[in-house]
């Protein structure tokens, strides 16, 4: 009374290869076969350009100063902070042309270092911010000094 299992029937008169549509019932090794591996086809580019990357130890600010028009002279800027660092040097003093140069191909290629731009006039702004209430202190406990010298 109970009707025959047809996924035994199929079992019987196909094997699994042949139910799910492949051709060929023996399994074949991948790489022999010229069949491209997922893992070795999506893993390796992502792997050798990060790794690439790593090796280089190039920053997401680096990469995106190199992606720009100014890339030489990103590169001689970066050269001339290693070595200052390296000669424990005055990196402001030492690379001072390196820089000027670096900012005004930057100003020159605005559009694209607009970003970086702005956030350096905002940490320029800050800093006089900062400097000028520093004065103001400054001014403040002067006045507060000769007062009391005034008053004896």
């Amino acid at each position: 009374m109970s009707s025959p299992d047809q996924k035994t029937e199929n079992s019987d008169s196909q094997s699994p290869s042949e139910e799910l549509g492949d051709s060929s019932t023996v399994p074949q090794d991948p790489v022999e076969s010229g069949s491209p591996n997922e893992e070795e086809e999506s893993d390796p580019p992502k792997e050798g350009g990060d790794a690439e990357e790593e090796e280089e130890g190039e920053c997401g600010f680096c990469l995106f100063m190199k992606g720009g028009g100014c890339k030489e002279s990103f590169t001689a800027w970066e050269v001339c902070v290693e070595e200052a660092e390296k000669n424990k040097e005055d990196i402001v003093t030492k690379c001072m042309e390196v820089t000027s140069t670096l900012k005004k191909c930057m100003d020159e290629h605005s559009d694209y270092y607009q970003p970086i731009l702005a956030a350096e006039r905002a940490a320029e702004e800050q800093v006089k911010k900062e400097l000028e209430g520093e004065k103001e202190k400054d001014i403040s406990e002067e006045e507060a000094a000769a007062m009391k010298q005034a008053r004896g």
